[in-house]
C-alpha cells in the first residue's frame, strides 16, 4: 500500500505555465538589457516563444535545474560568473507568483487524514520551494522538502526520492512519485517507486504514459485513484 507521496512542485502542485511564463519573460528582459540580438539568443537557449510569451514544451526550464539553465544562457549575458547567474535565477525564482493546480490545503489535509507522509522533490532550489509553499500556506503540511541544491542531486536521478523514503522510514515501493515531466517519472522509476503523471504541466498524456503507472488530470484525482488501489 502507498504510505507516502512525494510531489514535484512546478507543473504538479502548481500550474506550470500560469506560474512560470511571466517569470521567464521578465528574467529574459532583465538579462537582455534592451539588446535585441542578445534577447533572441537567450530565448533560443531556453526555448521561449516571444510572440506568445510562453515557454515551449521543449524548454529546459521545465525540468532542468536553474544551475543547468544558467550554463545555457551564460554565453549570452555580461557581468556574471556561472555561480552568480545561478544565484540570480534562484533568488528571482523564489519570488515567482505561483498558481496552485488545485486548492492545495484541503487536498493535503485529506492526504494527512489518510496517514500519508508527504514530500516535495523539485529541481528548483530548496529555499525557493519553501518560499512558494509558505506563500501558498501549505509548507507545514509537508514532512520533507528538497531542491536540486539540498545535497541529493537533481532529477531524473533518484537521489531526492530515495532520501525522502529513507527519512520517512519507508521502502521505495511504499511511495508514489507524482510529477508532470518525464524527469519526474524517470526518477520515480529509478527509485523503484510507483509513478503518477499529471497533466498540469507542458507534457501531454502520450509523453508521460511510457513512464507512468497512471496519468491523471491533476493531483486532485489522487484520492480516488488511491481508493481504487485498495
Amino acid at each position: 500500500m502507498i504510505q507516502g507521496l512525494v510531489f514535484d512542485k512546478d507543473g504538479t502542485l502548481f500550474h506550470f505555465g500560469e506560474s512560470w511564463d511571466k517569470w521567464a519573460g521578465g528574467v529574459i528582459e532583465n538579462l537582455a538589457k534592451g539588446d535585441a540580438p542578445r534577447k533572441k539568443s537567450i530565448c533560443e537557449a531556453v526555448n521561449f516563444d516571444t510572440e506568445r510569451q510562453t515557454l515551449l514544451p521543449s524548454s529546459p526550464i521545465i525540468a532542468a535545474t536553474l544551475a543547468e539553465v544558467a550554463a545555457l544562457i551564460l554565453p549570452f549575458v555580461d557581468g556574471f560568473t556561472h555561480e552568480e547567474l545561478a544565484t540570480f535565477l534562484d533568488e528571482s525564482a523564489a519570488d515567482a507568483p505561483m498558481s496552485p493546480a488545485v486548492p492545495l490545503a484541503p487536498l493535503l489535509q485529506e492526504f494527512k487524514a489518510r496517514s500519508l507522509v508527504l514530500g516535495v522533490a523539485t529541481n528548483d532550489a530548496e529555499a525557493s520551494a519553501r518560499n512558494h509553499l509558505s506563500t501558498a500556506q501549505v509548507l507545514e503540511q509537508f514532512d520533507f522538502v528538497v531542491g536540486y541544491d539540498s545535497g541529493h542531486g537533481g532529477k531524473p536521478a533518484p537521489g531526492m526520492l530515495l532520501a525522502f523514503a529513507k527519512a520517512m522510514d519507508l521502502a521505495a515501493d511504499q511511495v508514489a512519485m507524482v510529477g508532470d515531466s518525464t524527469h519526474d517519472l524517470r526518477a520515480g522509476r529509478a527509485a523503484g517507486m510507483t509513478t503518477i503523471g499529471v497533466l498540469t504541466g507542458p507534457a501531454d498524456r502520450a509523453t508521460l504514459t511510457p513512464f507512468a503507472d497512471v496519468v491523471l488530470a491533476d493531483i486532485g484525482e489522487i484520492p480516488t485513484w488511491l481508493d481504487q488501489q485498495s
